[in-house]
């Protein structure tokens, strides 16, 4: 049985992968723009369309999960991935040092890890549609073993502000969080 990518044309998975990155970055710059992050929410993945992602996004979409997850299934690692993880800060995975000779996890900088929690956000109300529900975000981060390679202090507040918008929702985690960033210090 074929995959659902090689199932579809080429001009298919163009705009349909042009739509999904679009629309995600739609919601990004909302959820930034709500948190205050003005700048952040206009730059969002933009190198999302330099070749080095573009061009195997488009070979591995699906319409259902980030092509980068397909591409890895199949080849064992995704140059795409590699790119966009080194090259965007609010990902966890660029916030990877040697210190002292070992590879360790850094904190990360506040702004991008809201930034991070806006893009997870985002990608779940993109990727489950109507099926949606604010605990979505918490329930990706507790049921994936990424957590456990990030450090410490960047799980705890990342996992404490995916529960607050699960229990209270986004507009008012939203409002808490803008307030905080004005205020300079941690939610």
């Amino acid at each position: 049985m074929k995959d659902s990518a090689s199932q579809m044309n080429l001009a298919d998975r163009v705009i349909g992968h042009l739509h999904t990155v679009v629309s995600h970055q739609s919601l990004v710059r909302e959820h930034c723009f709500k948190c205050g992050l003005y700048r952040q929410g206009l730059l969002h993945d933009l190198s999302k369309f330099s070749p080095s992602e573009l061009i195997p996004s488009i070979k591995y979409y699906q319409g259902y999960r980030s092509p980068y997850n397909y591409e890895k299934e199949l080849k064992g690692y995704s140059l795409g991935w590699l790119h966009h993880k080194g090259h965007n800060l609010h990902h966890w995975e660029y916030w990877y040092d040697q210190i002292n000779g070992e590879w360790v996890p850094v904190k990360m900088a506040y702004p991008y890890l809201i930034e991070s929690i806006c893009d997870r956000i985002a990608a779940c109300k993109i990727y489950h549609k109507d099926k949606y529900t604010q605990a979505d975000a918490l329930n990706y981060f507790l049921n994936t073993k990424g957590r456990l390679f990030m450090h410490p202090e960047t799980a705890e507040e990342m996992e404490r502000i995916l529960r607050m918008v699960a229990e209270r929702g986004e507009n008012e985690t939203f409002r808490r969080i803008r307030q905080s960033l004005k205020e300079g210090k941690p939610l």
